[in-house]
């Protein structure tokens, strides 16, 4: 990735030093070998952030770009309600900046270390880490380091994971379909890690799910000695007693997680069905829209539609709403350069000209925008999807729940020239074969008689897979 250059600018009404132009820096909130994190005031939109100041001669003498472009590379495949977000990544010359999300309470940590927590609570969090640690492996990311340390807690005392920095992707696994790395925190890793003869990286985030849930409940650790080679055996050979206050339900679902074999060992799927799990559950249905979580309602008093779900909304701040009503005219896409406007002349091939870093594509039409708009809407008509409608986007969302959630799926109409429009659809949330198989099946056909030249080609690999980001076979 390439890096944007950035200073500290000063701003004119008071004075001080504003890091990266519009992030007022506060007090440190914490400190690594690497690292530096602050809390700052985005000035324009008068949000809470976190800012993670890396050193980049540290960086680069400790051998940790590629270490640095993995994380990122992670962060941005990961945005789920339960996850810590990464809203941006900047630099200077010396420095490198993750601006993240403030989350407010603190660690799950502190909260533990006051005392043990009521079964429901616990579940609650359990629940919440089971949700995010699925969504991470439906996109091939393997945490490897989860703990109550690394567990945070927002404003309304929800979970979110973070600290990606020993995560890996599907792409380093080795020809033998394992992961070799020793790494993790010693009290929370899994025993075939101690084993050294590869892992499935899966499996390990799993059994360190149950370790944190078995530290919820009972308010120390199942397997702990002075020792750290005594607690190794430990936990190589699984022996660890439930205090008398678990329920046998418990009971039996920590056996089945803190399995030592991991052939045999649960799996998220099976969590989920668990019976002890399964109180109280509510599956998050969400979706992404301004870089901002937006969570599909079971109501119909959203003017924008809505669909099925249990979690709370995520709602855009009010001066972006009033900024958007008083658009007058058609937005012209900001990625296009001179070869993709020449390119878009009736005529030319439009196949392979897909918008970077998305999974989707774009065309061209001469058709107004109302009636784009309205064969969007009769194309969400017939598979029975819900129809969001903002200015000139139109996001329909699937009611059923898919493989990785309900599908959703972004259009937004930009103005070319007088006479053509851009139409960029994108997949916002759910399967990526299951969006593949709607635009072919459902989206091309019906926009086919709108397009100039060709109609939107299914979307391409996603640009997770850019050169840019790419891992090698091995870690």
């Amino acid at each position: 990735m390439d890096f944007t250059s950035v200073v500290a600018k000063k701003d004119a009404g008071n004075g001080t030093a504003l890091l990266l132009g519009r992030y007022q820096v506060g007090k440190l909130l914490g400190h690594g070998t690497f690292a530096k994190v602050y809390y700052a005031l985005n000035v324009k939109t008068d949000e809470s952030v976190a800012i993670k100041v890396l050193d980049k001669e540290k960086i680069l003498k400790g051998g940790l770009i590629a270490h640095i472009k993995r994380e990122i590379f992670i962060l941005r495949r990961v945005l789920h309600p339960n996850i810590v977000q990464l809203f941006e990544v900047m630099a200077t010359k010396t420095k490198i900046y993750f601006v993240m999300e403030y989350v407010h309470g603190g660690q799950l940590f502190h909260k533990v270390a006051k005392g043990r927590l009521k079964e429901d609570v616990a579940r609650k969090y359990f629940q919440q880490l089971i949700s995010a640690v699925d969504f991470c492996h439906a996109r091939g990311v393997y945490h490897r380091d989860l703990k109550p340390e690394n567990l945070l807690l927002d404003e309304n005392g929800n979970l979110k994971v973070s600290d990606f920095g020993l995560s890996a992707v599907s792409d380093q696994i080795r020809q033998d379909g394992l992961f070799h790395t020793f790494c993790g925190t010693p009290a929370y890793v899994a025993p075939e890690v101690l084993g050294r003869k590869g892992y499935d990286a899966a499996k390990v985030d799993i059994w360190s799910c149950g370790v944190v849930l078995f530290v919820l409940m009972a308010g120390y650790l199942p397997f702990h000695d002075r020792s750290i080679m005594a607690m190794y055996k430990k936990i190589y050979k699984g022996e660890f007693r439930c205090p008398k206050w678990f329920s046998p339900d418990l009971i039996r679902l920590l056996t089945k997680v803190l399995d030592t074999n991991p052939e045999t060992r649960m799996t998220i799927s099976e969590i989920m069905e668990n019976r002890w799990f399964k109180k109280g559950f509510k599956h998050v249905k969400f979706y992404i829209e301004d870089n901002k979580f937006c969570s599909i309602k079971d109501d119909d008093d959203d003017e924008l539609g809505s669909c099925s779900s249990d979690h709370s909304t995520y709602s855009e701040p009010d001066a972006e709403l009033e900024t958007r009503k008083k658009v007058t005219s058609l937005p012209r896409p900001a990625s296009l350069n001179a070869f993709d406007i020449i390119s878009f002349s009736p005529g030319f091939n439009l196949s392979g000209l897909f918008e970077e870093g998305e999974e989707g594509s774009r065309f061209v039409s001469g058709a107004p925008v109302s009636r784009i708009i309205s064969k969007l809407e009769e194309i969400a008509k017939l598979v029975s999807f819900t129809v969001r409608k903002k200015d000139y986007r139109v996001n329909l969302e699937s009611c059923r729940e898919g493989a990785k959630g309900p599908l959703a799926i972004a259009a937004e109409i930009f103005e070319l020239t007088p006479s053509l429009l851009v139409v960029e659809v994108k997949k916002k949330a759910g399967d990526r074969g299951e969006y593949e198989e709607f635009c072919n099946k459902e989206l091309k056909p019906g926009l086919e008689n709108l397009t100039l030249g060709q109609s939107p080609e299914h979307a391409p690999a996603p640009a997770d897979a850019d050169n840019s980001y790419a891992m090698s076979d091995t870690e």
